[in-house]
């Protein structure tokens, strides 16, 4: 019985030094650091198809968009290759799901975090 008791007690101080720290302002300046990062940097995921010249990324593009219309694709110029990247997912276990159908399609794809 007595140590139900502490348990009971030890978990009442617990979650209220839980609570505490929710109201933190260096919490809360961490949280909207954070938060102006992501605006600038963006955060998640994409699918990288290809990473070479420029005709063969172009061709590719239309090719995926014919095999995925609703995915959103990206061409980007990085001197001095071309990536073909699709899709924005939040999480790499998101990202990971559409891979494996894309992977069917477009052997090679990897998931790469979005660098703006």
């Amino acid at each position: 019985m007595l140590p139900f008791l502490f348990t009971i007690y030890l978990g009442c101080f617990t979650s209220f030094g839980q609570n505490q720290t929710n109201d933190n302002e260096k919490i809360r300046s961490l949280i909207t650091k954070k938060r102006d990062y992501n605006k600038r940097k963006g955060f998640g995921y994409r699918i990288q198809l290809y990473n070479g010249s420029e005709i063969n990324a172009k061709r590719i593009r239309k090719e995926f968009n014919k095999k995925f219309p609703k995915v959103k694709t990206h061409l980007k110029f990085d001197t001095p290759e071309w990536k073909i990247q699709v899709g924005n997912y939040k999480t790499t276990l998101e990202a990971d799901k559409a891979l494996i159908n894309i992977n069917l399609k477009f052997s090679g794809a990897i998931v790469i975090p979005i660098n703006k």
